[in-house]
């Protein structure tokens, strides 16, 4: 009989656009190693990853984003005439959809909790039941860049916003470890590997779409690189939301106090970056090897037990 002791989780998956997808490599070197996971509490990408995952279709999912190139993302980007934000999201949630197929959080065979922000009440919302994707899209309403979600009377924006990583949600499980992602880790000290090599550009087609791309790498290239005091309104929007979450991510972490934390650091990919996919979940799945045997190693034969609530 297998021996399952210490190996039961409670995953908890943080937020950062693109650098989410290191959560997939994470994923599977959890499996590899034998643990099961039971749990899963997601902000933003890491309730869309987490989701999907509970949905039994993260390896389509991975096949897809791996697929993608540069050009391939500005398919997916609906633009919105509202004041809300840039982008509807329908487009990439349609698509989503499609990819997975429609469940019901409460039919998944393992526990998910999808964050999302109550902007009207300034509130964590904890979506635990419903249509799975009104979840996921509820989370990821970046703000400013995708419109508000309207959910069960609330309107609904990025869990990240109060939440990065969302470690309350799995104290009531009963599991032997809490496995928290943190997305916006501190970058390596001088020396050591930092963010991967930028790959060449790629042609984009058609004027509008040139220009939606030349915004998206102002984001993430500038945002990296220009001095303080030149920086743009779009830059600055990113960059203080970067720097909240940082900040909340830190107290959480500090307050809750999960047993494993894989930190990603924050500037391994800009947020808008999916075309690096295969860096990111290659990126994961180092990060986890390496914390997994550091805490083998630490705790021998006899893991520690969570104590059950």
């Amino acid at each position: 009989m297998n021996d399952d002791r210490g190996k039961r989780v409670s995953l908890v998956l943080g937020s950062g656009g693109a650098r989410g997808l290191a959560h997939i490599g994470i994923i599977r070197r959890l499996e590899e190693q034998g643990y099961r996971i039971e749990s899963i509490a997601g902000a933003s990408m890491g309730a869309l990853v987490g989701g999907i995952y509970a949905a039994g279709r993260l390896d389509t999912y991975r096949d897809w984003v791996c697929a993608l190139r540069r050009t391939d993302v500005l398919r997916f980007l609906d633009l919105s005439f509202s004041t809300g934000g840039l982008f509807k999201g329908d487009r990439i949630m349609d698509t989503l959809r499609e990819m997975v197929g429609e469940h019901a959080i409460e039919n998944l065979p393992l526990a998910f909790t999808a964050v999302a922000t109550d902007i009207v009440r300034q509130r964590e919302v904890w979506i635990t039941h419903g249509p799975l994707f009104d979840a996921i899209r509820a989370s990821i309403a970046v703000p400013t860049i995708f419109t508000p979600y309207a959910y069960l009377g609330l309107t609904l924006v990025d869990g990240a916003l109060l939440n990065p990583v969302p470690i309350a949600p799995t104290f009531r499980d009963f599991t032997d470890l809490t496995i928290a992602v943190n997305l916006n880790g501190e970058t390596p000290p001088a020396g050591e590997p930092r963010r991967p090599a930028r790959p060449e550009s790629e042609a984009t087609a058609g004027d509008l779409r040139s220009r939606i791309q030349q915004f998206l790498d102002m984001i993430g290239d500038r945002a990296a690189e220009t001095p303080e005091r030149d920086l743009g309104v779009f830059e600055l929007i990113c960059r203080s939301f970067d720097t909240m979450q940082n900040a909340i991510a830190a107290v959480k972490l500090a307050t809750y106090a999960p047993d494993v934390v894989i930190n990603v650091p924050r500037d391994a990919c800009s947020a808008h970056e999916f075309h690096r996919a295969n860096e990111m979940i290659e990126l994961g799945y180092r990060l986890a090897a390496e914390k997994l045997a550091g805490r083998t190693e630490a705790e021998g034969q006899h893991p520690r037990r969570r104590p059950t609530p």
